[in-house]
């Protein structure tokens, strides 16, 4: 195999973010699949695709693999066809994922996320609407009754107490990913998802704690991730996605 050119040689070089060492410095971003079972006890449990995808990843010479949005409950699924890491049935069938990945020497990393008020909605190649109860979907919630966009219902607006659940929920979801083998957790905070609604005046109209002044706005994503790092080993990174910009016209 030739040499690669001087200026890609860093790509194939080792990199250590904390005590793990990725191979090299490709990398997979998570990707939703939308394929696990939608209901049931076998619901947000990764099943045969989701291991032929991440194995085929890692066989490739990915050096760090992150798995897709991986919901920290139910109703914060984008779709009923997500993952979900919130009971041990669901750790157990990730598990098989993590081992075939380290066994290639790729490193397995996850996202955990809530979707907010995008929940609920199909599977992208069959329009990606919101659904209803009909098609085990759900009310979605969000840090203000506002709807993410025409023909989206309105969500719940999610009091204080529950939005402290939501925080354990992803402490619980990262103890998960620890004893299913995870070796680096992202937090998704982008994508006008749950944590994002929160960032974004646009989304989040509140006016207690959790509203108005940027700070205020910042508080939920700085709770997740002092909840999550005191789970997480502070010897394993810890990354937190963000976006930049709503993409709305009025943003500056």
């Amino acid at each position: 195999m030739s040499a690669a050119p001087a200026a890609f040689a860093a790509l194939f070089q080792p990199y250590t973010l904390r005590s793990v060492t990725i191979p090299n410095r490709i990398w997979m971003a998570p990707m939703c699949q939308y394929s696990a079972e939608a209901f049931g006890p076998n619901a947000g449990v990764a099943g045969e695709w989701h291991f032929a995808h991440y194995a085929a990843r890692a066989t490739g010479g990915t050096g760090l693999v992150i798995q897709e949005a991986t919901a920290v409950s139910p109703e914060g699924r984008i779709s009923p066809y997500d993952l979900g890491i919130w009971n041990d049935t669901q750790v157990e069938a990730l598990r098989r994922i993590t081992a075939f990945v380290k066994s290639q020497g790729a490193v397995p990393g996850i996202q955990i996320g809530h979707a907010g008020r995008k929940a609920s909605t199909d599977q992208p190649w069959n329009g990606g609407a919101p659904v209803g109860p009909e098609a085990h979907g759900w009310q979605p919630s969000a840090p203000s009754a506002v709807a993410f966009d025409e023909g989206h219902p309105v969500p719940h607006e999610l009091t204080v107490e529950e939005i402290h659940e939501i925080t354990g929920k992803f402490a619980a979801a990262a103890g998960r990913a620890l004893a299913a083998g995870y070796e680096v957790l992202e937090i998704h905070g982008a994508h006008g998802y749950l944590i994002g609604e929160f960032l974004s005046p646009h989304s989040n109209r509140r006016t207690d704690a959790y509203g108005g002044s940027f700070e205020n706005r910042t508080r939920l994503a700085l709770e997740v991730v002092d909840a999550v790092r005191a789970v997480w080993p502070e010897e394993l990174p810890l990354f937190f996605r963000i976006s930049a910009t709503d993409w709305l016209e009025e943003d500056g």
